[in-house]
């Protein structure tokens, strides 16, 4: 499950439980919507409570960074996983993105609003 927030040019995203293909549509549904009207975006992906993803959900986030990873400008992503952390510095690799791992929220929350 997702619960998906936007705040100007910033998109926050917070996945509870497994995240899955359904919910990727739906962010993936709203990036596209903020780059229609605003060009580009911020992203923050707060991660502390996801559980697990498919490979179709991995495959899929690749294939979108490939696409239109140069309309994002900063990736903030909170998580306290080293799994998640390796993923996304894989991110990284397909969009011109700055894209930090932070512990803390509000830090994570407060460099991606710029």
């Amino acid at each position: 499950m997702i619960n998906i927030e936007e705040t100007g040019n910033l998109i926050v995203v917070a996945v509870i439980g497994e995240f899955t293909l359904d919910d990727f549509r739906q962010f993936e549904d709203q990036v596209l919507y903020q780059f229609h009207f605003n060009g580009e975006a911020n992203l923050l992906l707060d991660l502390r409570d996801m559980v697990s993803y498919s490979v179709d959900v991995a495959w899929k986030e690749i294939r979108f960074m490939r696409e239109h990873g140069s309309k994002i400008n900063r990736v903030a992503v909170v998580t306290d996983s080293q799994w998640q952390v390796w993923s996304a510095w894989v991110s990284n690799l397909f969009t011109d993105a700055d894209v930090v791992v932070f512990s803390d929220y509000d830090e994570a929350y407060g460099w991606a609003r710029i």
